[in-house]
């Protein structure tokens, strides 16, 4: 992941695959909510009997991911999976082969080619305990994390995650908190792509609002939580977590520090769609704490993640550590 002379290569940790195994396994999804079919030579995904149209780029086959990414100026994908493909209100025995089943064809991805791909996997995050197991199995076959839908249980502050965000501490592992696409019931969303363009960032800031009320980055200092789409709404409720901290009772959380402790513990990904919030994210949480990200394949990424970020023209420290240094220090520093 390194280029000759040692410096990060461009690494984007926004990538999702549908891995092609999942469908032919005995853990394959009921074909009446999604499957893989060949249209005009390509691998598609339909969705409750529908092409997912909003997947504008290769989204099957790894290779040609690849090129796609270097044509745009990245070295190294941190692959992960469709957010839908995490199995949530599934029995534990079935959501861990679910799970299993893409880990290990994730594995083997990168097994076949570590300079141009790593992997997070998926975890039965529903069943703490396995999730636990299955986060140190997929990091033995050498993937680097877990992926963990926003809305997962009561939301991921809930207790009942502590032997799961444990395991991931032991680990080191990358954990990308990614909204689950109608994590949120609300009417108005169904309208103008709400769901997408305000449901999804408002979906992250819940998850992690909730994670960080709720102790769980003060408890687990070392958790490295990686958030999608610059954070969602965060950023812009920094401040109003921290007054409501300090002046409402019931908005204190569990937490024996400050909010914004913990709200410094988060990393980010680059995709804001604008580079005056890009910029202000970096300030804000320092370079160190914003990786690039390009949500490929989909409409809604950003189809020119390196352009983004060099147009911030940051210096070269910190630019080289947006683009890549960032990702690599923390995939290299999983324990495997």
């Amino acid at each position: 992941m390194t280029s000759p002379a040692g410096a990060p290569g461009v690494v984007d940790v926004h990538a999702h695959i549908v891995t092609a195994d999942l469908f032919t396994g005995a853990h394959a999804p009921d074909p009446a909510f999604a499957e893989l079919r060949t249209v005009g030579g390509r691998r598609r995904l339909f969705v409750n009997g529908r092409e997912l149209t909003s997947a504008v780029r290769e989204f099957v086959d790894p290779a040609t991911m690849a090129a796609e990414a270097k044509s745009d100026g990245v070295d190294h994908l941190l692959l992960s999976p469709w957010v839908q493909m995490v199995p949530l209100g599934v029995d534990a025995t079935e959501a861990r082969g679910r799970c299993d089943a893409q880990n290990a064809a994730l594995a083997s991805i990168v097994a076949s080619d570590p300079g141009r791909f790593s992997a997070l996997g998926a975890v039965p995050i529903d069943h703490p305990r396995e999730a636990a197991r299955a986060l140190a199995d997929a990091c033995a076959r050498g993937l680097v994390g877990a992926e963990l839908p926003a809305n997962a249980g009561d939301y991921l502050g809930d207790e009942s995650l502590e032997p799961f965000w444990e395991a991931a501490e032991d680990v080191r592992a990358i954990l990308f908190v990614h909204p689950a696409t109608r994590g949120i019931s609300l009417g108005a969303l169904d309208h103008h792509y709400l769901w997408n363009t305000v449901g999804n960032p408002a979906e992250t800031a819940i998850a992690a609002a909730h994670l960080a009320l709720a102790g769980v980055l003060e408890r687990h200092p070392d958790l490295r939580v990686l958030l999608a789409h610059g954070g969602g709404a965060l950023p812009a409720l920094r401040g109003r977590l921290a007054h409501g901290q300090r002046a409402v009772g019931a908005a204190r959380g569990r937490l024996s520090g400050p909010v914004e402790s913990s709200l410094s513990r988060f990393y980010v990904d680059t995709i804001t769609h604008d580079p005056r919030s890009l910029r202000r994210l970096v300030a804000d949480l320092g370079a160190t704490r914003v990786l690039l990200g390009s949500d490929r394949p989909f409409d809604m990424g950003d189809p020119d993640a390196v352009g983004t970020v060099r147009s911030l023209r940051l210096g070269a420290k910190d630019e080289s550590a947006v683009l890549g240094g960032n990702a690599a220090r923390l995939i290299s520093a999983v324990r495997r």
